[in-house]
């Protein structure tokens, strides 16, 4: 057995497919009636279906689990960042620690928690 997917739901495929295209270069997949398979394995499914699926409400900004990214010059991440997202939220800015990572934490459009950080 493997995995194959991780999926997250969100308000609007659209935007959501751009923002992770802009800032992590995932690609479409496949765009298969609410659900988007990017590369990399991160599946986006739109919010109504997953509601539907469960017959729960959806609880955005829950901090129960992230999406973590490694990227060799984050500061030039960070720059992007700021440039294409003005308004994200973050959860804390850069931080360097003494053993030499670095890493940024903020939300998604649609509040999912993501980190992105050096490699060791």
């Amino acid at each position: 057995m493997k995995l194959k997917n991780i999926l997250i739901v969100v308000k609007d495929i659209e935007k959501s497919k751009q923002f992770y295209h802009d800032l992590f270069g995932l690609d479409m997949v496949l765009d298969h009636f609410g659900n988007v398979i990017l590369t990399e394995g991160l599946v986006l499914q739109d919010e109504k279906i997953w509601k539907e699926f469960l017959g729960k409400d959806i609880v955005h900004k829950n901090n129960c689990c992230e999406l973590y990214f490694e990227e060799k010059d984050i500061e030039a991440f960070v720059e992007k960042l700021d440039n294409l997202y003005p308004s994200i939220e973050y959860v804390n800015r850069l931080v360097s620690y003494d053993f030499g990572k670095k890493i940024i934490r903020f939300y998604d459009l649609d509040g999912n928690l993501i980190e992105v950080g050096t490699p060791i």
